[in-house]
């Protein structure tokens, strides 16, 4: 099994993918990553899935759109430069207002699983300030995303 099957295996729920390169400037006084530099990781592949959801196409034409209402995340393995990271999104759960999403970032140079999180976005009203039902154009492409459309 060659390293990037023992990746994908890891990632098989994650539908969307990205690579990302560890930074020497991510890492912090004790010679790892720095915790908040996950956070990031996961937003790099929460856009993707966005742009995959075409996202932006639907908060154009009615001034809704995604806000990120919380994040957290689990740190498995500290993760250090040189290395590079696959991050997987996935949607979870869709509610009335929100969604949320499940990122794994798994690490090329162990082929383990660095960081599961989690994170909750909410769809805004940008031209009253108010949350805002799901667009049912965007329901759909969440379910369809997520694997239970229909």
């Amino acid at each position: 099994m060659t390293d990037t099957d023992r990746i994908a295996g890891l990632l098989v729920d994650f539908p969307v993918r990205v690579d990302v390169p560890v930074a020497w400037g991510d890492m912090d006084a004790l010679g790892h990553v720095n915790n908040t530099v996950y956070f990031r990781y996961f937003e790099t592949a929460r856009l993707a899935c966005f742009a995959e959801l075409g996202l932006g196409q639907v908060g154009q034409s009615d001034g809704v759109g995604p806000i990120l209402h919380s994040a957290s995340c689990r740190f498995r393995i500290p993760l250090t430069h040189p290395d590079s990271v696959t991050v997987g999104a996935r949607v979870g759960d869709v509610g009335e207002d929100r969604f949320a999403m499940l990122y794994r970032a798994v690490s090329h140079r162990h082929d383990a699983v660095a960081a599961d999180g989690e994170s909750l976005v909410v769809t805004f009203d940008y031209e009253t300030g108010t949350k805002a039902r799901v667009p049912d154009e965007l329901r759909a492409r969440l379910l369809e995303l997520r694997g239970d459309a229909g």
